[in-house]
């Protein structure tokens, strides 16, 4: 159960990053150009290997209880911080994202800037937006395949979600070319946000040397609670919206009938 989950919870957050990092690609590419594009993003996925391949090790040379209460923490405050986005987006405190708005705005600034044309990098703007995409977007995913996989003694498994969804959007995106905008990242956020805050609890009561009751088991019922108190916290910021929505329009009707004659 625990292993099905890792993997679903691996997907669902390289998934998300995947489409961010193919908006920016996609924007400058068809903007600016590809060639200089696809420098970029092959030198974003270099260093992204040298990174990989130093962190790796140094990840599994940690003993496992110090692993899971630091990255366990680690999690918790990235997911938590995901999960408190997602909770504002749904109950409309905070705009949602907006890959087809995210998509226009960087094929605009593309367009405006300067060519900066020349040697092996082309075209300096493209070159420079697209690492910076791919490189950005690949450490988070690179953090997520290597603290689940090396906490969990599943590494391999890690990589075939991570490589799941990365295959996934490159494919959609090769094959459509424009921002993957039908893909309801707003709802997969509030899931990633979700898993991670749960699987970092869990990580960090058991390397802090406690042990949850069932064990592993105990995993489901941590998400299921996540989901619930992440549900309620929606609705309750949503009845505040609702109220003070009203309170504005009761304030503008009485403005409006203190001026009349």
């Amino acid at each position: 159960m625990n292993d099905a989950v890792l993997v679903l919870a691996v997907f669902a957050a390289c998934l998300v990053e995947s489409v961010e990092a193919l908006t920016i690609v996609l924007a400058v590419g068809v903007t600016r150009g590809w060639n200089a594009t696809l420098r970029g993003v092959a030198a974003g996925l270099v260093v992204l290997a040298v990174v990989v391949a130093a962190l790796g090790p140094a990840l599994s040379a940690i003993p496992l209880n110090a692993l899971r209460l630091v990255v366990g923490g680690l999690l918790l405050v990235f997911g938590l911080g995901w999960l408190r986005k997602a909770i504002l987006r749904a109950s409309g405190f905070k705009e949602r994202h907006d890959e087809d708005a995210i998509y226009a705005r960087h094929r605009a600034s593309a367009a405006r800037a300067d060519a900066g044309r020349g040697g092996l990098l082309v075209d300096s703007y493209a070159f420079t937006l697209a690492f910076k995409g791919v490189l950005l977007e690949g450490l988070e995913v690179a953090f997520i395949v290597l603290t689940f996989g090396t906490n969990q003694h599943t590494v391999g498994l890690a990589v075939v979600g991570a490589g799941a969804a990365v295959a996934l959007v490159s494919a959609l995106g090769a094959a459509i070319r424009s921002p993957l905008s039908r893909v309801p990242e707003n709802s997969l956020k509030f899931v990633v946000g979700v898993l991670l805050s749960s699987f970092g609890a869990f990580w960090s009561v058991e390397g802090a040397g406690a042990h949850w009751p069932g064990s592993d088991a105990a995993l489901p019922a941590l998400i299921a609670v996540t989901f619930l108190g992440a549900l309620a916290a929606v609705a309750a910021l949503r009845r505040v919206q609702a109220q003070g929505l009203a309170r504005s329009a009761d304030a503008a009707w009485a403005a409006t009938v203190a001026k009349r004659p």
